[in-house]
């Protein structure tokens, strides 16, 4: 009797926070399925200047298209790059941030209230900001080489390929690497001080703590902090838009700028709708990937 009743309790209790859920799910529904389902749909479609702006049905002629597309493989080698060197250079920051903001000492709130504000400003607005940095001529961080004596001529930062690279990763993961920090923060003020305490009456070392506790049980967040900013970094578009707007010759146009280009400057609907789609499902599986890592170490935890 007691058995049956806590299963009804519990399924009303499923049943109403179903019911709390659905007008985030419809919202979610609007805002994401429906863009998707939309390109999908168009990405079928030849809609461009050559069709006068009408869809004509053309099946998986978009599709076939990218294959053959030296273009768009280049813009995604760039994309994975910037976002692979990104992300780990993130990660590593915003470690390194958050085991420091997790110690005890005078200052640690206003502290981790100052080191979030990067994140929290506009993308469009740091971009500018950065680009005034990297100008080659009046720009602060050609000024400060000369002042050290590492260069005698100012750096054309965003003028050449490997300089222009450099200088949109450094913004990137100056603006985003406090998101990263506030993620692990959170996991590792859920770690009980004792398991470190009764580690360290053992012998160990602070560097084996750190890898024997902190990562194994961090490692979720860790993962999750990782997918939140490869789906970021894979679609970023302000940042570099601004800065570089994919040059010098192509060497920093990431896949949502060929998209944009395809889309606003050459008019070509169906194509673009193509690429989106295509760019989703490598997100798509990325996160898959993800999500099976996640269960896979909070079942290897449970263990």
């Amino acid at each position: 009797m007691h058995t049956t009743r806590a299963k009804t309790i519990r399924s009303r209790e499923q049943l109403v926070g179903l019911y709390l859920l659905l007008p985030a799910i419809a919202v979610l529904l609007l805002v994401f399925a429906y863009p998707i389902v939309r390109s999908i749909w168009l990405g079928l479609f030849a809609q461009n200047l050559g069709t006068e702006l009408k869809p004509v049905f053309a099946g998986l002629s978009n599709y076939r298209r990218i294959l053959g597309d030296g273009h768009f493989w280049q813009t995604l080698g760039v994309t994975t790059r910037f976002t692979v060197i990104s992300v780990v250079l993130e990660l590593i920051l915003g470690m390194g941030i958050a085991l420091v903001l997790n110690q005890p000492f005078r200052g640690r709130n206003l502290l981790r209230t100052v080191a979030i504000i990067p994140w929290a400003l506009p993308t469009a607005l740091i971009a500018l900001g950065w680009t005034w940095i990297f100008n080659d001529q009046y720009g602060i961080a050609n000024d400060i080489l000369r002042n050290l004596g590492l260069v005698t001529t100012g750096i054309n930062w965003l003028g050449e390929p490997l300089t222009a690279t450099i200088a949109v990763i450094f913004a990137d993961v100056w603006k985003t690497t406090p998101f990263i920090s506030l993620l692990l923060l959170a996991g590792l003020q859920s770690i009980p001080s004792d398991l470190y305490e009764a580690y360290a009456l053992e012998g160990a070392t602070p560097w084996q703590s750190f890898w024997r506790i902190t990562v194994p049980l961090l490692l979720p967040q860790i993962i999750i902090a990782m997918l939140f900013r490869f789906a970021q970094a894979f679609g970023i578009f302000d940042l570099i838009q601004v800065m570089t707007g994919g040059g010098p010759g192509g060497s920093t146009e990431v896949v949502s700028l060929y998209i944009y280009s395809n889309a606003m400057r050459y008019l070509d609907f169906g194509y673009a709708s193509a690429l989106i789609v295509v760019t989703f499902l490598l997100l798509a599986i990325a996160v898959l990937i993800g999500s099976s890592l996640i269960r896979r170490s909070r079942s290897t935890r449970a263990a």
